[in-house]
């Protein structure tokens, strides 16, 4: 069950943006047999030109949602933004049914469960291929604080910097956000 979090820049919620958003956003609910419990954080904003932003994030258990559009209509916007949403989990959940399957007619057809692991890292090889990553960079990551990792990036002309924090002693990441502000991702540890 989805619990929702509304928020709007530049404009009021009304009850009906709320519902409009609710039964927009919702339509997620139908692709899990059973809904966790999560929180839908919403994001609306209104700009000086009248264009409408929607931002929604919902982190669940194995999968973090995410999505943003803008429109000259907020409604639109929103539209957009649950279009979106239903095809990330789509695309999720198809690749998790897939992988399913493949492992079950494997066990069906009596593979080793040796051979398995090496058949399934294949076939989780050859899915990768598909994202290809075509440049890795290694670097020190170097204890400073957010204004100055803002300032590497400049520097650099990214639109993200990892860095670590002087005072926590934590990764994060600053990046430049699509309005020209700046965003910070800080890291808790966990372990394994």
């Amino acid at each position: 069950m989805l619990k929702y979090n509304v928020r709007g820049e530049n404009i009021e919620v009304t009850p009906a943006i709320r519902e409009y958003v609710e039964a927009k956003v919702g339509k997620i609910e139908r692709y899990f047999d059973d809904m966790p419990e999560a929180q839908a954080h919403v994001n609306l904003k209104i700009y000086s030109d009248k264009t409408g932003k929607a931002e929604v994030t919902i982190p669940l258990p194995n999968i973090v949602l995410r999505a943003e559009e803008t429109s000259p209509d907020l409604y639109g916007s929103i539209d957009l933004v649950s279009d979106k949403l239903e095809r990330q989990i789509r695309k999720y959940k198809t690749k998790v049914n897939r992988k399913f399957r493949r492992q079950k007619a494997d066990i069906k057809e009596g593979v080793s469960p040796d051979l398995l692991r090496a058949t399934s890292s294949d076939q989780d090889e050859k899915e990768e291929e598909e994202l290809r990553i075509v440049r890795k960079k290694r670097f020190n990551l170097k204890p400073m604080n957010e204004e100055e990792a803002v300032l590497q990036m400049e520097m650099i002309g990214h639109d993200f910097f990892i860095y670590l924090d002087g005072e926590t002693a934590g990764t994060n990441i600053v990046y430049k956000r699509d309005d020209g502000d700046y965003g910070l991702i800080e890291t808790d540890d966990i372990e394994l």
